[in-house]
């Protein structure tokens, strides 16, 4: 791990994951599922369901990732992790109910800590930017929901890969004009983290979950419980 001074010194600007990092997005989403799954008359916990979801999504985003056949977009993955898992679940549903269950993610609030410490951040002299997964439109319509206006907002679909390809990371660097060696990555998912670091950015491991960041040549740089702890060491 880094030293905090280090960071300090040599880090410009912080580049953080949008969906889980900055928005709260398991708690979210389970908020608008429960009523929704109440009124399928489905009996289960309506977490494992947003569960099911973001897995689902995560595995269909690295498969077109690796076929490197086109990028396909976010909201599209989206439609397709929920009718698997309402099929799974054996819900019945139309494309319309679909749709706006996945365009709900455009609405999703950030946790509690993370707006105050992103002012500090600011103030502080730091560049902020989100790279996300999520397509261009997605990332416009949350702004106003999230409350806070970063320098840069990028979208994959800029690099034409989902993360952790290296080559988002490459296009975030080039559209936020530093070197990657004062870039600051930061996610509350270690893959994330891992590809930011074989890239070469410093990274920076929101634990909120509290899980072990795995076996990787690419640990963090900063493993903290929040976004306040994050200020606090950079600040």
């Amino acid at each position: 791990m880094e030293r905090p001074e280090i960071l300090k010194r040599e880090t410009k600007v912080l580049v953080f994951d949008q969906y889980g990092t900055v928005v709260d997005m398991q708690s979210g989403l389970t908020d608008i599922a429960t009523p929704f799954l109440k009124a399928k008359g489905w009996d289960g916990e309506a977490h494992r369901f947003v569960t099911w979801w973001r897995r689902t999504h995560y595995e269909n985003s690295m498969i077109d990732a690796l076929c490197d056949r086109g990028h396909t977009p976010y909201r599209q993955i989206g439609h397709r992790a929920v009718s698997y898992v309402m099929d799974r679940c054996g819900i019945d549903y139309t494309q319309g109910e679909v749709e706006w269950l996945v365009a709900q993610i455009e609405t999703l609030k950030p946790f509690p800590d993370v707006l105050v410490a992103l002012e500090q951040l600011r103030r502080a002299g730091y560049r902020l930017a989100i790279l996300s997964n999520g397509d261009r439109d997605m990332l416009e319509a949350a702004k106003p929901h999230i409350g806070f206006a970063f320098d840069h907002v990028i979208s994959v679909q800029e690099a034409g890969y989902f993360k952790p390809h290296w080559k988002t990371y490459a296009t975030a660097e080039t559209l936020i004009g530093l070197d990657r060696g004062s870039c600051l990555f930061v996610a509350n998912h270690a893959f994330d983290c891992i590809g930011a670091k074989s890239y070469g950015m410093r990274t920076a491991f929101i634990d909120r979950r509290r899980r072990p960041f795995g076996e990787t040549p690419h640990q963090a740089d900063l493993i903290v419980a929040d976004f306040a702890e994050l200020a606090a060491a950079l600040v």
